[in-house]
């Protein structure tokens, strides 16, 4: 059986929704450390903060770039990455340039890739990259991703933003997250030792512990409290 601290130590705390405050950011940091969780998954401006909350207490402060369309030019996403590692950030999740990999235009996409994960590398940080899976959904697409990610040796890869909204026939915007089919494609055509981060979706233990079992070793949640609240009832018995 998994221990309680394990499943912590899968968790990545999203802190990412756009209307949350430096209020917000401190009150959700208490319950990354309450509960002494992998890291907070924060944006950019938030990562100064954040830092220095979570300082000497063994939670990890992660950043997004390019989040959440991956609409920025190469040299930002570079530029953005130094910056959030700079603010003391050891872990950065990129999204990819989506209309590039949908066009099929691979050398855009190996130089994104290659750039900003050269840019964790050579400061100390590790790059987990998003496909943002509610948009690219052609396999052939998502296999070429990890193939990519693997040749330039990338820390993670990761299924989705959770902000990867698809307009439905009523007109309304919803997303997916993370799926097991997903899950189960990268593990089998990434590389060993790439690990794989769901995000998007994941709002309980049992989500986790599937994800784990398919081969996910971090999850993106903003429902940590929820999760651990039932890891620890589910230690008990």
């Amino acid at each position: 059986m998994i221990a309680v601290a394990e499943i912590a130590k899968m968790i990545d705390h999203s802190i990412l929704h756009p209307v949350m405050t430096d209020q917000d950011l401190a009150e959700q940091c208490d319950i990354a450390k309450k509960y002494a969780v992998a890291t907070v998954c924060v944006k950019p401006y938030h990562v100064k903060q954040a830092a220095k909350l979570l300082v000497n207490s063994g939670v990890g402060v992660c950043a997004v770039a390019g989040f959440p369309h991956g609409n920025s030019t190469i040299e930002i996403k570079v530029a953005e990455t130094l910056q959030v590692i700079s603010d003391g950030a050891t872990e950065v999740d990129m999204v990819i340039n989506i209309g590039k990999v949908l066009q099929e235009d691979w050398h855009y996409i190996k130089e994104e890739i290659n750039r900003v994960n050269l840019a964790c590398i050579n400061n100390g940080a590790i790059l987990k990259v998003i496909f943002e899976t509610d948009f690219i959904r052609d396999e052939h697409l998502k296999i070429n991703l990890c193939k990519i990610c693997s040749k330039h040796k990338v820390a993670y890869v990761k299924t989705s933003t959770g902000y990867g909204f698809v307009k439905g026939e009523d007109g309304k915007y919803n997303y997916t997250g993370a799926t097991e089919s997903d899950i189960i494609l990268m593990k089998k055509y990434c590389a060993p030792e790439v690990k794989i981060k769901a995000a998007g979706g994941i709002r309980n233990l049992m989500q986790l512990l599937r994800a784990r079992e398919l081969g996910a070793s971090r999850i993106g949640a903003s429902a940590t409290p929820v999760i651990m609240m039932e890891a620890l009832g589910f230690k008990e018995h």
